[in-house]
């Protein structure tokens, strides 16, 4: 793997495998990001740095630039966050504790939601079904939900989750996003600040509600927002810009892409909007790829 700054002219740093709640493996996702035209990209699995590790070891010069990713779930008093972090050691010691501790967290909670549906709903799979859901990296909600409709209990996998499986309030300790923002650190590399308008659910972030957060993120050690999202407006996309700008941070791009398990394209990150990549956007990107 060859990097030129000069060459990258589509990129993704927000995608997800089947490390995660993806349904492409650490090994389809190098295809499918070298079919979509991408140079430059990043993974970031929910809770994982596993994806990160395999897909360094499986690129080859002539495959798009690649630097580590990662999301962290996080929640304070004051709402939920995700943060991504990149460009990091993927040995250090201080995101292999986090992980550590989300992978378990996980798995907590998938046993708890495989309980509850068949205590309150009756829907039981078969010992295998479930082994095998146990035995992935981090099961979540989208894992049941394609398991529900596999056995009838439910249409789609967005009503399973929806009306039943998101009726269990499942209560489990969250890392801060103080912590996740040290570990991030501590490993070399940088914290962003994914989605910033989207907080937990359906809860929409903006004006002076965002500024405040993105400034306490930032007395953290935020050092990034992702102000190109999938799912972001031009407007959302301008007023995470400025907030960037305000507090002197990099700008990133990323599509939230999960394969079939979300309406997401690979490389939709919102970028047509601009015609040139912001300088923030460039400076990210080098400093990444030191």
């Amino acid at each position: 793997m060859i990097f030129d700054e000069n060459k990258v002219n589509r990129i993704d740093f927000h995608m997800h495998t089947t490390v995660s709640d993806g349904t492409d493996t650490p090994e389809q996702i190098i295809g499918i990001v070298r079919d979509a035209g991408i140079t430059l990209f990043s993974v970031a699995d929910h809770d994982s740095i596993k994806s990160s590790v395999m897909i360094k070891k499986l690129l080859t010069e002539n495959d798009p630039g690649f630097f580590s990713g990662v999301e962290f779930s996080c929640r304070d008093d004051e709402g939920k966050y995700h943060i991504l972090g990149y460009g990091y050691d993927t040995n250090a010691e201080s995101l292999k504790k986090i992980t550590e501790f989300t992978h378990n967290n996980r798995m907590k909670k998938a046993r708890l939601r495989l309980e509850y549906i068949k205590a309150d709903y009756g829907f039981e799979f078969p010992r295998e079904e479930i082994e095998n859901l146990l035995r992935m990296d981090n099961p979540g909600k989208p894992h049941i939900g394609n398991l529900m409709v596999k056995y009838g209990y439910a249409p789609t996998k967005e009503i399973a989750i929806k009306d039943y499986i998101n009726k269990l309030r499942v209560r489990t300790d969250y890392i801060r996003p103080e912590t996740a923002i040290e570990g991030i650190l501590a490993a070399g590399g940088v914290p962003v600040l994914a989605h910033p308008a989207y907080g937990d659910g359906d809860q929409l972030i903006i004006g002076d509600e965002l500024d405040k957060r993105i400034k306490k993120l930032k007395d953290f050690g935020l050092e990034g927002v992702e102000c190109f999202y999938s799912g972001f407006t031009v407007k959302l996309i301008r007023d995470a810009m400025s907030l960037a700008d305000k507090y002197g941070l990099y700008i990133t791009a990323g599509s939230d892409y999960h394969g079939s398990n979300k309406m997401v394209e690979l490389g939709d990150t919102g970028l047509d909007y601009t015609k040139d990549f912001p300088e923030s956007l460039h400076k990210f990107i080098r400093r990444v790829m030191q």
